[in-house]
């Protein structure tokens, strides 16, 4: 039960601004129309000094009252890109460690299901302070909201002889420990989380799955477009190392690391990732959580597939039928299809199976190439964690988003990104026209979105959505005319069964145009 000594001064028919009394100190809030928002509250001390690649510490009690109305500072000090799909705001200042809390009902009675969102941007970029990830449509639908900055890139992920692992791992713990502890006294029920996070987020929420320390800090798990790349393991952390010190003069140590600025570890994190014939068989995101053999004892793909961690978790899990086909083609039009899929691990026959498949597009080699990445980075990837949770009968629902947008350079195509505005039903958020095209169907929004409250608060998305089973195999096509197919995605299955691990390796990494990861 909630502790009574945490009543917050607010009422069920206050005005804003509501103040809300945590474990840490008291918050004020925004009241909008769907509910009460607190943005920027820290988890944990800002991550600077010698905090910079240590684990998080608990943020220091405060008594005065913590302004909780504009979003805190973002770990991302710059976007991908001029134009990024997802609006994403870089916000400075040091205290990066910070989350928003969006809540219908800010007092403890109210007992609320929690989702915990995770933002996406290949572990190296993203915000949380994103208006595409407003909790206003929850909040009206009975949900709270909580949404988590974290340490990204170098700062987060890059494996240093003199520091903890997987310090990005660590804030995400860290944040569901905040919830566990803190999130009663804004109606919601620590009972009751379900993580979320799209791209890097959907990976974060598969490494979260795999973590045995974050086991029993969420019920409930959707990974969208969940990228964890292959290998992960230490020995490929390490190798990272090494070729950030070749290529840098830069020892890959928290100690030499320190006192760089801002600017000078991202371009520390530029000169790593540049092209260059040392890149050897690097993941495409060689910043990124590995198995580190302790916090994350195995690679997540292994884990999940044997079932050793998060087996009797719900999990939603999908993806878009085209994530990066968006992303320009490094070859050249005239590329015969064969010898391009060559270099992803086909052979003849998986070959022959991806081009009928995509008859559509057979003389097309950059649609090709992007459909490969996409199969090779996203759907194989999860359409083999459902498989094997389905042997096992675990609890898992399986969709596919097929809905295509009709904007410029992405029309045609369900791309990366194309299905968070319809699961956070927010259509109308800046950035939503440009990205998905003029009048995208409220329908489809109406539809996806009471999935994913129905998942929260239930633990089932709905009886119009069967879950995955070994022998159905029946999953979710979210399209203008949402349905539900049996085994759709069997050529994904045929084809990158066996090349999968071989393509992560081979595959380039598509340029960035404004695609998040």
């Amino acid at each position: 039960m909630p502790d009574p000594t945490l009543t917050p001064t607010a009422t069920p028919g206050a005005t804003s601004p509501v103040t809300v009394r945590t474990p840490h100190g008291p918050v004020r809030g925004e009241r909008r129309a769907t509910g009460v928002r607190f943005l920027g509250i820290p988890y944990a001390k800002a991550p600077v000094g010698d905090l910079r690649f240590a684990a998080p510490v608990a943020p220091e009690p405060w008594s005065d009252t913590l302004d909780a109305t504009s979003y805190g500072p973002t770990a991302q000090r710059r976007p991908f890109a001029e134009v990024t799909t997802i609006p994403e705001p870089t916000i400075p200042g040091a205290s990066t460690l910070n989350l928003n809390v969006f809540t219908p009902a800010p007092y403890p009675a109210a007992q609320l299901p929690v989702l915990v969102w995770i933002h996406g941007g290949g572990f190296v970029a993203g915000s949380a302070a994103s208006p595409w990830y407003d909790g206003s449509s929850f909040n009206r639908d009975g949900v709270v909201l909580v949404s988590i900055g974290y340490r990204l890139g170098i700062e987060g992920f890059l494996q240093l002889s003199d520091a903890p692992d997987n310090r990005g791992v660590l804030d995400w713990i860290a944040a569901l420990e905040w919830v566990r502890d803190s999130i009663a006294c804004f109606g919601g029920d620590p009972a009751k989380v379900t993580v979320a996070g799209q791209s890097a987020g959907g990976g974060a929420v598969q490494t979260l799955l795999a973590t045995p320390r974050a086991q029993g800090l969420f019920r409930a798990a959707i990974s969208v477009s969940g990228a964890v790349m292959e290998p992960q393991d230490r020995a490929t952390a390490e190798a990272v190392s090494k070729l950030f010190t070749a290529r840098t003069g830069v020892p890959a140590t928290a100690a030499a690391l320190r006192d760089t600025t801002d600017g000078e570890l991202l371009a520390l994190q530029d000169a790593l990732g540049a092209p260059g014939t040392d890149r050897g068989t690097l993941p495409m995101l060689a910043l990124a959580p590995f198995a580190d053999g302790t916090l994350v004892p195995r690679p997540v793909p292994e884990a999940l597939a044997s079932g050793d961690t998060g087996a009797n978790v719900p999990l939603m899990a999908g993806f878009t039928a085209h994530e990066f086909n968006a992303a320009p083609y490094p070859g050249s039009p005239d590329d015969d299809p064969a010898a391009l899929l060559a270099t992803f691990g086909l052979d003849e026959r998986r070959t022959r199976i991806f081009l009928d498949t995509h008859a559509a597009h057979a003389d097309q080699p950059a649609h090709l190439w992007g459909q490969a990445v996409t199969d090779t980075v996203f759907r194989a990837p999860t359409l083999a964690i459902a498989d094997a949770r389905a042997r096992q009968q675990r609890p898992t629902w399986l969709y596919e988003f097929r809905r295509a947008a009709t904007a410029a350079g992405v029309d045609g195509l369900a791309y990366h990104c194309a299905d968070l505005p319809f699961a956070f039903d927010l259509l109308d958020a800046p950035g939503v026209t440009a990205a998905l095209g003029e009048n995208p169907p409220q329908e489809l929004a109406d539809a996806m979105h009471a999935a994913w409250v129905a998942f929260v608060c239930d633990l089932d998305p709905g009886a119009h959505w069967p879950s995955y089973t070994d022998d159905l195999r029946e999953t979710m096509i979210w399209d203008d005319r949402p349905r539900v197919e049996r085994d759709p995605l069997r050529p994904v299955r045929e084809v990158w069964a066996v090349a999968s691990s071989l393509a992560h390796a081979q595959s380039p990494a598509p340029a960035h145009t404004g695609v998040d990861a």
